[in-house]
């Protein structure tokens, strides 16, 4: 039995091809920036929800959150399958921390390779190498984030070292797996010469070549949500940065010799 809420149909940014993205719910870190605020207690919860009909508002409770059976989600992962299919899609499993919840994850993943789908799993790498290596042999791809390269730094915006994300990925790499790095780039954050450069430093020095990487602007659209969730949000007044802005940074990497895209 796992948590998660929310399930994603016709995914195009979270791997190869036409997706189902099942969101799972906890996170060990607490980035300031994120954009899935809701995803990041562990428990279901509810949330108030304002619905507005005629002239009239209404304000109603909302689950956020809801535990489910791999039998129960695999059901309706295959209503999606023959999109998965004909594009070269498949499942991504999100969060949240979808690594939280190992034994759900690794349940559901040798479910969904039982069927033939391909599968990826988006993960912080903040967890466990023993969880983490139990579904090594369910999952197709790795989307890995790399946040801020100072460890300092790592810790005072996300709440954790850097040091475990770090050792994790040379793991997956040594253990042959596919991997595709995710940059959320923030400004004054990520979004710096000196963490670029860090980066690049680090990709470069990693035991064997990652397939590419994905920079993640950051966007204000989450916002709503803090308000919603009654939850501080450190970044209220930030404005989403544009892709032009992120071109010159995608340039250093194509550069340096690394497939580069800006989103996901």
């Amino acid at each position: 039995m796992g948590t998660i809420f929310d399930i994603k149909r016709f995914a195009v940014h979270d791997g190869p091809g036409i997706r189902t993205t099942v969101f799972l719910k906890g996170c060990p870190l607490a980035c300031r920036w994120c954009h899935n605020p809701e995803g990041i207690a562990p428990a279901a919860a509810t949330a108030p929800k304002t619905v507005r009909v005629g002239d009239k508002t209404f304000t109603e409770s909302e689950a956020v959150g809801y535990e489910i059976t791999s039998q129960n989600l695999m059901s309706e992962l295959r209503k999606e399958r023959i999109f998965m299919e004909e594009s070269g899609g498949g499942v991504t499993f999100s969060g949240g921390e979808p690594l939280l919840q190992a034994a759900f994850l690794t349940e559901t993943l040798a479910l969904c390779k039982k069927e033939s789908m391909h599968t990826a799993v988006d993960t912080s790498g903040f967890a466990a190498w023993e969880a983490m290596a139990a579904t090594l042999p369910f999952t197709d791809l790795f989307l890995y984030d790399l946040k801020v390269m100072d460890d300092a730094l790592h810790r005072r915006y996300t709440g954790v070292s850097n040091r475990l994300i770090q050792e994790n990925l040379a793991r997956l790499l040594n253990a042959g797996k596919r991997v595709r790095i995710r940059m959320p780039i923030v400004p004054d954050v990520t979004f710096t010469p000196e963490n670029v450069a860090q980066t690049l430093a680090f990709l470069s020095a990693l035991p064997a070549p990652v397939e590419g990487v994905d920079l993640l602007p950051y966007h204000s659209t989450a916002a709503h949500k803090y308000s919603r969730f009654r939850m501080a949000n450190a970044f209220e007044k930030m404005k989403s940065l544009p892709k032009e802005a992120l071109l010159a940074v995608k340039q250093q990497l194509e550069s340096a010799g690394w497939a580069t895209r800006i989103g996901g």
